[in-house]
Order: C-alpha cells, then structure tokens, then sequence
C-alpha cells in the first residue's frame, strides 16, 4: 500500500483487503438529529421491554457523549446477502424461518475481529492516534453514523439501505480522535416505494421511517420477556427468530450479490429450514449443541440492526 496516499484512501484499501464490504468516514457531530429521535422514539414507548435502550440513551445520542475525545467515526459494514429468498419458507407449517443474519456463524465475533484489525493497523498508520472500535452491543448509533459517513440511507424500514448491498450488511464503527476529510453523506432514494412498510405482517410501522418495536416480530421473537401477545400470533406465521419481511421485499437488494457476502456467515444447513417439531423435542444440551456459535445463543442478545433502531446492529430512529 502506497504511504503517499492520504490516509481516508489507505483505511479503505485496508478496510476491503481484511474483508469490509464498504466503509466510509464522517465527522462525530455529523448525525445531531440521531438523539432528539431517539428520546422521541423512547418516550412514546415504541422501544417495549428495551430498558438497556432507556439506560444508556445519553451515551447513544451522539459519539461525544460516550467519548468526547473522539472526533472522526468509522463506518463499516461487511455483507451477508443471502444467496436464496428469505421468504421462500413463507407458507412452509411445518419448518421454522430464522432469520437470514442468524443462520451462520456470530456476526459480533467475526467483526469485532477485523475491526480490531483495522484499528490496529491504524494506530500503525498513524502513531498517537486513539481508537475504540463497536459493533452492535455497545450504545452507538450505527445507522445514524453509517449514513453520515455514505455507506447508505436510513429506509423507511428504519434500517440502512446501500446502493450496492441493498439491506444486508452489518454495521461496525471505529472512533477515533484523529481529524479525518469526512465522506458525503447518503441520501435516501426511497422515493414513493413503501413496500417495507405493507410488507411487515404485524403493522410494525406507524408511519415511513418510524418503528414501533412493540409490534416488530425480531423484537417479539428476541428481546420480548414473556408470551407473544395473542394479536400477533397468527401474522407471526412460522417466524420463530427474528423477521426478514421489510428487508426482503426492499428493490435495492437486486444489486446485493450473494458472492459479495463473507463465506462465515454462510447458512448452516440445520437452521436454513429447521422442522418445528424437531426443535420442540430439545432439551436444554441439545439447544445448545444446535446453536453453538450462533447468534441465537448469546448469553445477552440483541438484535440485529434491521429491525431495530441503533442499538441491530442487529441493526438494530
């Protein structure tokens, strides 16, 4: 890697040889509404049983409020495009649908290792420098960030929309307090389309660009405590973890290859199409054997990014 080059160019041509699939920069003040939405989103209730979100949400508002030394952010998102249609098991009884991102091995992992990576090159690159890297569980606005910084747009579905990977990446970030040349900000193409918002079965979206978690089944099928309430059960169908619908139908995916999307997150075969009543006859040392290294069995889920906001992301205003 040639060092004459500026450095924004080299944290790219880095970001893509460990394995990103697009990254982008943008200054830490770059996303202000990000927290005004987010104590709306939160004082009408929208976030459920979600009291982590309520806990940190000054932390989440902007990236100066977790760290006021940082003064550049990282945006990265690395694809797991899947190869068929999510919604192919739609009318399958008898098998279960889990979630394209919780098919294949723990995303947090995975990217949380390659922005160490990248972070550490970085301070290599330039001595002095801080860096702190996040992907997911930490009280970061992912999409806010990731949108500032031109990886996409926040769709109307709430979840990051790239013109290259459609609704399947997953979001990581890396803030650091060197001043970085920020990238143009995304900006949304959404145009009149609204086929996230009739596709979701539970009527999760109140309004374009609103979530009402309550109703979302990723937050009914992972963060919800308790029985699913009876209004949802029949729409539920034979989601049992999380729910593809809004992403799914979105037209951007047609330019989202599966070729593009890193091989470990490719679906294992026992959980693309799992019988139901195979998963009921489980007891506890078989659900773990099945899940091992799946995001499904983490000792404090979240949910990924696209269903959620900004924790999602899992990921995931």
């Amino acid at each position: 890697m040639r060092e004459d080059k500026p450095l924004e160019v080299r944290i790219k041509e880095k970001a893509a040889e460990i394995g990103f699939a697009d990254c982008g920069i943008a200054r830490a003040d770059a996303a202000p509404a990000a927290g005004e939405r987010l104590r709306q989103w939160l004082a009408e209730g929208r976030h459920g049983s979600m009291i982590w979100m309520e806990e940190r949400a000054h932390h989440r508002e902007s990236p100066t409020s977790l760290w006021p030394e940082v003064r550049s952010v990282i945006a990265l998102g690395m694809s797991y495009a899947p190869s068929v249609d999510p919604l192919a098991l739609e009318r399958e009884g008898e098998v279960g649908r889990i979630s394209v991102y919780a098919q294949g091995a723990d995303y947090h992992d995975l990217i949380k290792r390659k922005l160490k990576e990248l972070a550490r090159w970085l301070v290599g690159a330039a001595p002095g420098a801080d860096v702190k890297v996040f992907v997911d569980t930490a009280p970061v606005m992912e999409k806010p960030l990731s949108e500032a910084a031109g990886l996409g747009w926040q769709g109307k579905h709430t979840n990051l929309v790239s013109r290259s990977h459609g609704s399947w990446l997953f979001l990581g970030a890396i803030y650091t307090t060197l001043d970085l040349a920020p990238d143009h900000a995304g900006r949304s193409t959404c145009g009149s389309c609204d086929a996230c918002q009739t596709a979701c079965p539970t009527d999760a979206f109140p309004a374009p660009y609103r979530l009402d978690a309550r109703r979302c089944i990723s937050y009914l099928t992972i963060e919800h405590k308790g029985p699913i309430p009876l209004e949802f059960r029949e729409n539920m169908g034979n989601r049992i973890y999380g729910c593809d619908d809004c992403l799914a139908v979105c037209p951007w995916n047609k330019f989202a290859a599966a070729a593009q999307a890193n091989l470990a997150f490719a679906p294992r075969a026992e959980l693309t199409a799992p019988a139901l009543a195979d998963l009921l006859a489980l007891d506890d040392a078989a659900f773990r054997e099945v899940f091992a290294g799946s995001p499904i069995k983490r000792d404090r889920p979240r949910s990924h990014g696209p269903q959620l906001p900004d924790r999602r992301g899992k990921q995931r205003q």
